[in-house]
């Protein structure tokens, strides 16, 4: 299911290197980030890798964007949960499209399952243990709600339209 026996070479190598330096790029440097908050358009690449190498590997390559932009970019302290959100976000987008055609309803389901369980479940909890504030707090849940109402539709529309424009099928035969 999680296809971790997936043959490592030179290849893949390369290509998820290339494809967590794009995760990097468009998160710490292209992206919006307050302590509340972050919009970044880091999920492109990742779809792409999730097509590519499926869930266990997008979760890695995620994971490992999260550490290395971290590293290169601290923003501020480091805390091992958004790394959880990243690995655990990578998994969702493999697993819906591995091997599988980029449709709108799956790219809205990935959409509407992260935004769930990453942005509505797992960072509030996170923000709240580092910025020790409770988890009902306003300043959580205000900027939490509207990003999740405009980036849901947005979000999900450029993943249909960026992977059905994705000659994917052709790339999938240099990784299988």
């Amino acid at each position: 299911m999680l296809d971790m026996k997936r043959k490592v070479d030179a290849h893949m190598i390369a290509t998820m290197g290339l494809l967590i330096a794009l995760m990097v790029v468009l998160s710490q440097i292209l992206g919006f980030e307050t302590p509340y908050i972050k919009l970044t358009f880091s999920f492109i690449p990742q779809m792409l890798m999730a097509i590519l190498f499926g869930p266990f590997w997008t979760g890695v390559g995620a994971a490992l964007a999260d550490i290395i932009g971290m590293m290169i970019f601290p923003k501020s302290a480091y805390f091992f949960g958004f790394t959880i959100n990243a690995f655990l976000g990578g998994v969702i987008y493999g697993y819906f499209f591995y091997k599988k055609e980029i449709t709108l309803k799956r790219s809205l389901i990935v959409v509407i399952l992260s935004t769930l369980l990453i942005s509505f479940i797992l960072t509030p909890i996170w923000l709240s243990i580092m910025l020790d504030i409770p988890l009902t707090s306003w300043a959580i849940w205000s900027a939490r709600l509207i990003r999740g109402a405009i980036m849901v539709p947005i979000q999900s529309a450029l993943l249909c339209i960026v992977g059905r424009a994705l000659p994917y099928k052709h790339f999938r035969k240099y990784f299988v």
